[in-house]
Formats: C-alpha cells, sequence, structure tokens
C-alpha cells in the first residue's frame, strides 16, 4: 500500500509540474489517503504483534 501511496505522489508531482492542477491535486489527495490508511494498518500491526507477546520488530 506504501508503493501505491508513493506512486500517486509521483504521479501528482509530474501533473503539478506540467500544470495539469486538477490531476495533481487528485492524486496528492489519492496519495494521502493512501499513506494514512498504511500508517494505522502498520501501527496496528505493530500492536497486535506486541500484545501476543512478541517484540515489535
Amino acid at each position: 500500500m506504501l508503493g501505491w501511496a508513493l506512486t500517486f505522489l509521483v504521479v501528482a508531482l509530474i501533473a503539478a509540474f506540467l500544470g495539469f492542477s486538477g490531476v495533481a491535486a487528485a492524486s496528492a489527495g489519492i496519495a494521502k489517503i493512501l499513506f494514512f490508511i498504511f500508517l494505522v494498518l502498520f501501527i496496528g500491526a505493530m500492536v497486535f504483534r506486541a500484545l501476543r507477546g512478541r517484540t515489535p520488530i
């Protein structure tokens, strides 16, 4: 999922550079949403793993 977020971020940067502001804004929004979903899932996985008695990493 982090890979998808980075892909949309790159698309947003390229679109912004070329002047496609609508595409850039949409891609940046999608990248932001995917990044926060990834972050929540990552933190949740670390908490559940710690609760099971294993070290987080």
